[in-house]
């Protein structure tokens, strides 16, 4: 009897119901976005860089290593090297190496030199492989590979020539060795989407007339000779390591950060981003803060309205009560309008936010590089959920008991 006069009751207040739980559906899809947004955010970062096992380098933090061998940011201390890269890579646990190279830049864009390795063993988003969407690999000594976004922002394709600059703000550039774009890649929501990328013997190359930094005044090796020099790279800023058996990364962490010929470093590109994350991670305590104010407001919202809809109901009560409704009844009638609502509003903002998200994913993906999950509901979500419709139900006791109190004080004589 009580389901029935609730459904009568909501049915009856249809427009007024209608749009209360749009409201509540708002205030909840904002807070599944948030929630989605949040979590996303951290899985495409610490996915930046996956199955890699090390990242070797100068002795330095890790979180500087990483900042600058992943994510382009700063600079290394020092370069290693080729010596002590060739001793790292032919220890027995290693399974694969690609070496890199910084230290120039194309209109703010960072150079990185390595090899076709590169476009092989770099994976990110848990085992996914950078793909070249135009074009080709790196065949001839000047040709480059460019992320989406260097294509993107300097509307660059395939064979525009561009000149590398020596340094990172150096009005020096490279402009006797010009350059050809060979190939553009997919878009991938890291860090390589922003790099331009080179062979090793072509950063060899560029400095072949410069000598601690600087150009040697009149010296202009013509291209020709340069290309039949021995363009052996004689250091590299890191490089990333596999290791044949998961068992074998710490024998080799340890065995590189001791080795005695050079000071290197090596960390774990997984703790190294979990390190990061707790320094740049002040936004996602930010969004956690901002999806529990959400839920606290839609409960307050909620509170609100049913307050505002006891005015318009007081003879409805008073009619109850004449006809011997006991408080449980009036009190339990509200308390489950409201579980109602708070269940018919989570089904609306879950439909409203998977195709919102449905929609606007290709979007947030190609131009934030955050991959939103919107193939199901996190386990945290429906806990969340269950803790709303409780709330909801508690929350509207407070409304429910003075309701009560109205239909002893109106009895019959409420005015309408």
């Amino acid at each position: 009897m009580l389901l029935k006069l609730t459904l009568n009751s909501l049915y009856a207040r249809l427009l007024t119901v209608g749009m209360t739980v749009f409201a509540i559906s708002l205030s909840l899809m904002l807070y599944m976005s948030v929630e989605k947004l949040r979590t996303s955010a951290y899985t495409s970062f610490t996915d930046t860089i996956s199955q890699t096992d090390l990242i070797v380098g100068a002795r330095t933090s890790s979180v500087q290593l990483l900042l600058y061998s992943v994510f382009r940011i700063g600079n290394a201390t020092n370069n290693i090297t080729w010596e002590s890269y060739e001793d790292v890579i032919d220890r027995k646990e290693v399974a694969w190496s690609v070496p890199i190279s910084l230290g120039d830049s194309h209109k703010g864009f960072r150079v990185m030199g390595t090899n076709n390795e590169f476009f092989k063993r770099y994976k990110f988003r848990g085992g996914q492989s950078i793909e070249l969407e135009k074009g080709n690999n790196l065949d001839d000594l000047y040709d480059v590979i460019i992320g989406a976004g260097v294509a993107e922002k300097l509307n660059y394709s395939v064979e525009t020539p561009l000149i590398v600059s020596h340094g990172l703000q150096s009005f020096s550039d490279h402009d006797d060795q010009p350059f050809r774009v060979s190939g553009i890649l997919a878009k991938t929501g890291t860090p390589v989407d922003n790099t331009v990328i080179v062979s090793l013997e072509a950063i060899e190359a560029i400095h072949v007339d410069w000598s601690t930094g600087a150009k040697i005044p009149g010296q202009l090796t013509p291209v020709e000779e340069i290309r039949q020099m021995d363009l052996s790279p004689k250091n590299i800023t890191a490089a990333l390591i596999g290791v044949n058996s998961k068992l074998q990364i710490f024998q080799l962490q340890r065995w590189i950060n001791e080795y005695p010929e050079e000071s290197l470093s090596s960390i774990l590109p997984g703790v190294a981003l979990q390190e990061l994350w707790r320094i740049v991670g002040v936004v996602e305590n930010l969004l956690l803060g901002i999806s529990v104010t959400v839920i606290f407001t839609t409960l307050i919202g909620m509170t609100a309205i049913i307050f505002s809809s006891l005015n318009e109901r007081r003879r409805e009560m008073a009619i109850w009560r004449a006809m011997g409704a006991s408080p449980k009844v009036v009190i339990g009638l509200l308390m489950l309008e409201a579980f109602i609502i708070s269940v018919m509003s989570i089904i609306v903002s879950t439909v409203m936010l998977f195709l919102t998200l449905y929609v606007l994913q290709p979007w947030i993906d190609n131009t934030y590089g955050i991959l939103v999950n919107i193939e199901t509901l996190a386990v945290k979500d429906i806990y969340i959920f269950m803790l709303f419709i409780l709330s909801a139900s508690l929350v509207s006791l407070i409304p429910a008991i003075r309701a009560y109190w109205f239909s002893i004080n109106d009895g019959m004589t409420i005015k309408i």
